[in-house]
């Protein structure tokens, strides 16, 4: 028997069963799911910025603000203890003229260009010997990089005992074999050399793991198709290896580069410039000029001189960095 209803009648039944479905499955409403994601993102906002705050005002203050100061303090005479007086871009004329600074000038293009190949070779050598899974490999890993963790002047401790001309480890060495070592430190021609072995010694480790960085990135395929082709060890590194950590020995180049510019503790701690102003570096030239002097201005002019000689190379890397990227 089939019922007849009225329209009427369905329509409050479609009402009830809508009803029921509301009941049975809620849902927010859409203002109400809208501002809740908004909330969140707020939440958000406000952390990110918390946790922002306290790098950037240390980098304000201790970054930032100096550098500006340092600039104002170039164009200006200023010995820390009286008035500072304008003098305009007078220190940057006078360091054209300044004998000195182009003695510092040249010992630092001296001291780079000893350091900077052999710290360079050196790394990728040690490297190359230690690109394995061995655990002796691991532990020689960490010997060659406790010295970069380790304070300067310990370490020019240390080298100021092994360099000593009468009862140091270099030169009782070097006896074995009949030479007869210099008087490192005390030697106007030996003194810079004698900085840049405690460098590289120093240094190595972390330029070394860079250098494991990029060599373990070298595709195992390719070194095994060079070998099939008939290439020797010395052929695999030339034109498998070497290609492949290009953009790895222009990182740790400019690394050495800038770092060999930077000079100061081992000369001050090792020989303080001398003999005969023979280890004087550009930086220790800026600490002798600033707080030995207290030529202020004079000095931070110097510090801006070295900055554009750093910011020349590094430009220099960024252009070979994008030229081999683009290849």
């Amino acid at each position: 028997m089939s019922v007849v209803t009225t329209p009427e009648e369905q329509a409050v039944v479609a009402g009830e069963a809508d009803d029921a479905l509301d009941v049975a499955s809620p849902k927010r409403p859409r203002a109400e799911r809208g501002s809740g994601v908004s909330a969140t993102r707020r939440h958000q906002t406000r952390a990110a910025w918390v946790f922002l705050a306290l790098p950037g005002l240390l980098f304000l203050l201790f970054t930032a603000l100096p550098v500006v100061i340092a600039a104002v303090v170039s164009l200006s005479d200023y010995a820390v203890i009286g008035p500072l007086t304008w003098t305009g871009f007078d220190n940057y004329v006078r360091i054209a003229s300044d004998p000195f600074f182009w003695i510092a000038l040249r010992n630092t293009v001296l001291y780079t260009v000893l350091y900077v190949p052999l710290g360079l070779v050196i790394a990728m050598a040690t490297a190359l010997l230690l690109n394995r899974s061995a655990r002796s490999a691991r532990v020689f890993r960490t010997l060659f990089y406790i010295p970069v963790v380790s304070s300067t002047v310990a370490t020019a401790t240390i080298w100021y005992w092994v360099l000593n001309p009468q009862h140091g480890l270099l030169n009782e060495a070097l006896s074995w074999f009949g030479i007869n070592g210099p008087a490192w430190l005390y030697d106007s021609h030996w003194a810079m050399s004698a900085i840049v072995m405690m460098s590289v010694w120093a240094g190595f480790g972390g330029n070394m793991m860079i250098f494991l960085g990029g060599l373990q990135g070298v595709s195992p395929d390719l070194r095994e198709a060079a070998r099939l082709d008939g290439a020797n060890a010395w052929q695999v590194f030339r034109y498998v290896v070497v290609p492949s950590i290009r953009r790895t020995t222009f990182l740790v180049s400019t690394l050495l580069i800038i770092n060999a510019f930077q000079v100061f503790d081992q000369a001050y701690v090792l020989t303080k410039g001398g003999p005969g102003n023979s280890t004087v570096t550009i930086v220790y030239y800026i600490y002798d000029r600033g707080f030995g002097s207290l030529q202020m201005g004079y000095a931070s002019a110097l510090s801006f001189i070295l900055f554009v000689i750093i910011l020349a190379f590094s430009l220099v890397n960024a252009r070979l960095t994008n030229r081999d990227t683009e290849r």
